[in-house]
């Protein structure tokens, strides 16, 4: 398939997923970050079952037989790719977790197999089962007058196969909540040992089924699509709110999509699992690790206090000027890179708008807030103090959604106007404009970003925040806020490139600027950093880009369906994917060379949903010593070569690694220094970025 040029977005996506535990393998990364590693890479999979494989089995009861636009496969097939691939990644996860257990346990810290106990500390551990777990636990047989029970997603289940006196065969399940004790139990006399909550339940089953002879034992956990249908939520009397609250209530009894399993079970009761559950054996993983691997953030707490196993504490550059940020903004436009610099000035700006006498509005949209917002309780004081506050709060955050309710009703309740987007596409664009009367003008501020207003993400994501006083983008964000507010689609905002309206068919018309440069015998260049590339119309202009000579340099983070390399379509096509300590969250878009060179940052990446299905906005860099800071960031990050992976014409990613002759040279790493030294980055001499207008 991937001589087309195409890679199918789902596989695309595993392989980013695969560089997450590529980094839990690295040995130059401490201990506790790669068990971290290793917890992203389980929580990565699981949202990617219950949001995109989810989506493939409704595909598959809706529209059997369409195929995806970039291979051709089927929903069907796609699933079948997947569950391969899954498995390939389980075993490598299953290994992976093994050392690295090994490693903990070096360290002081063991999760213990009961085979090794003693007698007097499994005694202790069966005192501590009695008294402290069997009481809260509801086992239940599987019988004829016993039906199946339902099954909550995420959560871990005792399964054991069991026999009667008779000999007949029977099912029992233990739900292993463990809200009602520890998940890590701590042996008795044994200094850095620890039990996982569900082995001792599963240890001590015969203790719960005592008529029973248990023969064996399994931990298994289930899947559920959670890929909401926001077409769902009709024009009705409900509050809308309320409809949002609803449709969450129904995601949790959505229908199962994987059944992972550790232990040993009879092949019989595994078919009556799936059976019982809507499955095929396909929909079965097999694991040798834990189900649920989130108590490995206890273990990191264990080893607080030994500073060698994490990564050296980072704390981001501070500002230093006393003046208010309105009049530096004012005199030149800024730029902020969290998460090297801190979100201070932006939460600074927001504070003195809000007492600000001459301030007349703030407008934002707001797509994920941290549980404890400082943003929010900054517009709630604004509101409070006289300000119009305007909110676009889009609640169709996946997973985020009761998160951005709550705070919906806390906003509302100080004064401030919500809106919920538009009908049918979610507002993800990142965009706050705040308006004031000085010396009898109205002037505005306008502030665009790659990430959203969340103080927390902002310590972990690269994203860039941009702030502009320049009257027609203040003007251009007005009129955008004045559609929105009115429910309409947000056509004509000048020089913002806004989507679905306009956005994808402007980097199509730069791209192609670069085409046409080229096939004139000019030197043509294109550089993109975004999460993912996975809209075909614009693979497909890139694709003309390289045959008629462009060079191209994509940094995408996860999926991307275009595959780089391959003679007479994408050979002057080179994609790097850069996985550190921080998530590469930020968009940036570079076309052309020297002066004439076309830059843009915002919110959209390039996939149809954000083109075609989402508000999302960029913006064009006007300022030279911004855009000249932009140029560095790029060229810096396409010269890392030990957190970056080099994609290969197989589709397949290759870590890469210093040349002969090369410094090992960490971009992030990098960063992080320069931003102590309170230095601006610019690539150092000793490094080339990865750019070469020759042929490749």
């Amino acid at each position: 398939m991937e001589k087309t040029g195409f890679d199918n977005r789902e596989i695309s996506w595993l392989k980013f997923n695969q560089r997450v535990l590529g980094e839990a393998e690295k040995e130059t990364v401490p201990l506790c970050e790669r068990l971290f590693f290793l917890s992203v890479f389980e929580r990565n999979q699981d949202e990617f079952f219950m949001v995109r494989v989810g989506a493939l089995f409704d595909q598959m009861e809706r529209l059997k037989e369409v195929k995806e636009n970039k291979t051709g496969l089927t929903a069907a097939q796609q699933i079948k790719e997947i569950a391969a691939c899954v498995r390939r990644l389980t075993e490598k996860r299953d290994r992976l977790y093994r050392r690295l257990m090994e490693e903990a346990g070096r360290q002081g810290v063991n999760l213990t197999g009961f085979a090794g106990l003693r007698g007097v500390e499994e005694q202790a551990l069966c005192d501590y089962f009695r008294k402290e777990v069997q009481p809260v636990l509801s086992a239940q047989i599987i019988a004829r007058k016993q039906p199946f029970p339902f099954l909550n997603g995420g959560e871990l289940y005792a399964a054991v196969s069991l026999e009667t006196r008779e000999g007949e065969e029977k099912l029992g399940l233990i739900p292993c909540n463990s809200r009602f004790f520890g998940r890590l139990i701590a042996v008795p006399g044994r200094q850095g040992q620890y039990a996982l909550a569900e082995d001792l339940i599963l240890h001590f089953a015969p203790l719960i089924f005592e008529n029973y002879r248990v023969k064996r034992r399994a931990i298994l956990r289930i899947t559920r699509n959670a890929d909401i249908d926001w077409q769902e939520i009709g024009a009705g009397e409900k509050d809308y709110r309320d409809a949002v609250k609803e449709l969450i209530c129904r995601r949790v009894r959505r229908r199962p999509v994987r059944i992972e399993i550790t232990g040993s079970l009879p092949v019989s009761v595994l078919w009556q699992l799936c059976r019982c559950l809507g499955m095929d054996k396909n929909s079965l993983f097999c694991s040798h690790s834990p189900l649920d691997l989130s108590f490995v953030q206890e273990i990191r707490g264990l080893f607080r206090e030994k500073k060698n196993l994490f990564y050296k504490r980072f704390v981001p550059c501070q500002a230093s000027e006393e003046s208010p940020m309105w009049e530096q903004i004012c005199r030149a436009e800024r730029i902020l890179f969290y998460p090297y610099e801190s979100m201070q000035p932006f939460l600074l700006l927001l504070w003195q708008a809000a007492s600000d006498p001459d301030v007349i509005s703030i407008k934002m949209t707001l797509y994920r807030l941290a549980k404890e917002s400082r943003i929010a309780e900054i517009l709630a004081r604004a509101a409070e103090n006289g300000k119009e506050v305007l909110l676009v709060l889009e609640l169709g955050a996946r997973f985020d959604e009761e998160n951005n309710i709550a705070w919906s009703k806390r906003l509302e309740e100080a004064g401030c106007r919500i809106l919920y987007g538009l009908e049918g596409h979610k507002v993800h664009g990142k965009l706050c404009l705040i308006t004031a009367r000085k010396a009898g003008k109205i002037v505005h501020v306008t502030q665009i970003g790659t990430g959203n207003y969340n103080e927390k993400t902002a310590g972990q994501y690269t994203d860039l925040s941009y702030f502009t006083a320049d009257s027609e983008i203040g003007a251009d964000a007005s009129r955008l806020f004045c559609t929105l507010s009115l429910g309409q689609m947000p056509y004509g905002c000048g020089r913002l490139l806004v989507s679905p309206c306009g956005l994808r068919e402007s980097i199509c018309i730069e791209i192609q600027r670069q085409t046409e440069a080229a096939r004139a015998g000019k030197a043509a260049y294109i550089g993109m950093k975004m999460n993912a590339l996975t809209d075909r119309r614009i693979i497909e202009e890139l694709m003309k880009a390289s045959s008629a000579g462009v060079f191209v340099e994509l940094i995408v983070r996860g999926s991307c369906c275009i595959v780089a390399g391959i003679p007479g379509r994408t050979r002057r096509i080179r994609v790097i994917s850069i996985v550190g300590r921080f998530l590469e969250h930020s968009r940036l878009y570079l076309f052309g060379l020297g002066s004439a060179q076309k830059i843009f940052l915002g919110s959209a990446d390039m996939m149809a949903r954000s083109t075609k299905r989402r508000v999302e906005i960029l913006i064009p860099v006007q300022d030279e010593r911004c855009r000249e800071r932009l140029r560095q960031m790029f060229a810096i990050l396409t010269a890392d070569n030990q957190n970056s992976y080099t994609q290969q014409p197989d589709g397949s990613y290759c870590r890469r690694a210093p040349q002969k002759g090369e410094k090992a040279f960490d971009a992030q790493e990098y960063f992080c220094r320069m931003a102590q030294e309170g230095k601006e980055a610019k690539l150092p001499l000793y490094c080339s970025p990865a750019r070469c207008l020759e042929e490749p």
